[in-house]
């Protein structure tokens, strides 16, 4: 098997995105539960805060802040209207939406476009990963960075929060995958891949991320007195820099930055957003840093081939 995905690109991206769709799917409960299940232990943890505090006298935790378990695997989906369980068969990606139209079996009420979507999209950038990448262990790990991005962008559309359990794991993971990079590199010491990066860069990408996001933050707070963006950001670009190196950081911010500021002004000049609401630049840098995984080394070897003859 694995010397016919070695042989056989096409067979390789099929697999690829086969395995995308399936991880769409898990990403979708990601997205949903996830936040939840954050929620759920900051309301316990306040209430043993609470409970210390006040002595043995306080009142124990509400039943509805500890009543059955809740994480990723329990309890099984259900419809969020009837709350009929969802079989097997309704939990096909993408199929079993279009074989109920759209809508519950047992109340018929809408499920949202946005499911069938994300295991779409995963599916996608799963197979041009594997394009761009080829059969081996880059790959495998770019598909990693690739479906945490999706599910953090999920997640940062929907709450304007970038959790630390998926962007911590996602920096250390990039730390310590330089650790075996063999330092491939081109002309002008340029990475013939985007990832990993060896220890030295991977480390100064990761620091250079996080104070970069955090000196902007802090220098806007005391020019305007609000604030930009949230820390999850600055781990997010610590992570994209550890994975990748010091030198795509210019090249993510500037292209995420451009890109919110665009898709900023739209929404308010065509009145779908209100001017002062943030806007989650989560998703923006996620954008951005996939296509610097992607075509990362060529962004910075052509900007620097333009100033080869000066």
């Amino acid at each position: 098997m694995l010397e016919l995905l070695s042989q056989s690109p096409a067979a390789w991206i099929v697999l690829a995105g086969v395995v995308g769709l399936v991880v769409g799917s898990f990403l979708n409960v990601v997205i949903h539960r996830l936040p939840v299940m954050l929620e759920r232990q900051w309301r316990e943890q306040c209430q043993e805060s609470q409970a210390a505090s006040a002595g043995a006298g306080a009142p124990a935790a509400s039943p509805a802040a500890t009543a059955g378990r809740y994480n990723l695997v329990v309890p099984r989906s259900a419809c969020p209207a009837c709350h009929a369980p969802i079989s097997a068969w309704q939990n096909i990606p993408v199929l079993s939406w279009l074989w109920l139209r759209g809508r519950c079996a047992r109340c018929a009420a809408p499920i949202s476009l946005r499911y069938p979507l994300i295991e779409l999209l995963c599916a996608l950038l799963s197979a041009a990963v594997a394009w761009r990448f080829g059969f081996g262990w880059n790959a495998i790990e770019a598909l990693a960075v690739t479906w945490a991005l999706l599910a953090l962008t999920g997640i940062d559309l929907d709450t304007q929060y970038l959790p630390d359990a998926i962007t911590l794991p996602l920096l250390w993971a990039g730390l310590l995958a330089s650790l075996g990079a063999a330092g491939a590199a081109g002309a002008g010491g340029i990475a013939v891949t985007s990832l990993p990066v060896g220890p030295a860069d991977a480390i100064t990408g990761a620091a250079a991320g996080y104070l970069s996001l955090w000196s902007m933050y802090h220098l806007f707070r005391l020019l305007t007195g609000k604030e930009g963006m949230g820390y999850g950001d600055f781990k997010l670009l610590a992570a994209l820099g550890a994975w990748m190196g010091w030198r795509m950081l210019l090249p993510i911010i500037l292209a995420s930055a451009f890109t919110g500021a665009v898709v900023g002004i739209a929404l308010i000049a065509s009145g779908r957003h209100k001017r002062g609401v943030p806007i989650p630049f989560g998703p923006f840098l996620a954008a951005a840093g996939w296509l610097a995984l992607m075509w990362g080394p060529q962004w910075v070897s052509g900007y620097l081939g333009l100033y080869a003859h000066y």
